[in-house]
């Protein structure tokens, strides 16, 4: 199977978690799409949902297949969240914001009383670190900011500068008018040590460190889709 038909299994498998009258935050990135075409094909069945998306792409796509998109400020605690990872680690520790919006969805995560992430095989990994670490930053004072995030990361041994990312010749800006930076750390041996460090530096909105918040994670593969617990 190629990774993409992977993808359309999870995002399926994940979409048969929803039930009727649920409030289901919906995730971003090439995966998370899967599920959000999914459940659009549940509710033109008439299933009735309460949707929050957590970026502008996501919302976009959701509102271009008939799905009514919520501000989460009207809807409260969410009963489900699904959305995709970059990596996923042992403990179903995961690395996410390859698609830019960590911040808006670890707040929908956060606010969801289960949450299933949903991967193609290549994205489960012994050990995080492969796929550069994402670090949301605020613009102002940036340069003050990153200094501080590489002496923390070389605290955890891990030795390479933030990279800014780039859209086209400018800097990537976040749905929150944020900077998006990438640490290209190899391995990430203390996860959670790391994530407390990055948390408490001035300048630094957030990281795309997910831990202790997937209830269980779809992996798609030649043998259908593998259910992973923490």
């Amino acid at each position: 199977m190629t990774a993409d038909e992977q993808k359309k299994q999870v995002g399926d498998a994940a979409a048969e978690y929803v039930k009727d009258g649920m409030k289901v935050g919906l995730g971003t990135g090439s995966t998370a799409a899967w599920f959000v075409k999914a459940l659009a094909e549940k509710v033109k069945a008439g299933m009735k949902l309460t949707l929050v998306s957590t970026s502008i792409q996501t919302t976009q796509l959701a509102e271009s297949l008939g799905l009514v998109i919520k501000d989460i400020n009207d809807v409260g605690v969410l009963d489900l969240c699904v959305d995709g990872a970059d990596e996923v680690g042992p403990g179903l520790a995961l690395i996410k914001g390859g698609g830019a919006a960590l911040l808006r969805e670890k707040l929908i995560w956060e606010q969801a009383k289960s949450c299933i992430v949903i991967a193609d095989a290549a994205k489960n990994v012994p050990l995080l670190g492969k796929f550069p670490l994402p670090i949301e930053v605020e613009p102002f004072a940036w340069k003050g900011t990153v200094n501080r995030i590489s002496d923390v990361l070389v605290d955890f041994d891990i030795n390479m500068m933030p990279k800014v990312r780039m859209k086209g010749e400018s800097h990537w800006i976040t749905d929150g008018g944020n900077l998006i930076f990438d640490v290209a750390c190899g391995a990430i041996h203390e996860p959670a040590g790391l994530a407390h460090e990055l948390k408490s530096l001035t300048g630094v909105v957030d990281h795309g460190l997910f831990l202790d918040l997937a209830d269980i994670a779809l992996i798609g593969g030649e043998d259908g889709v593998t259910v992973l617990h923490p």
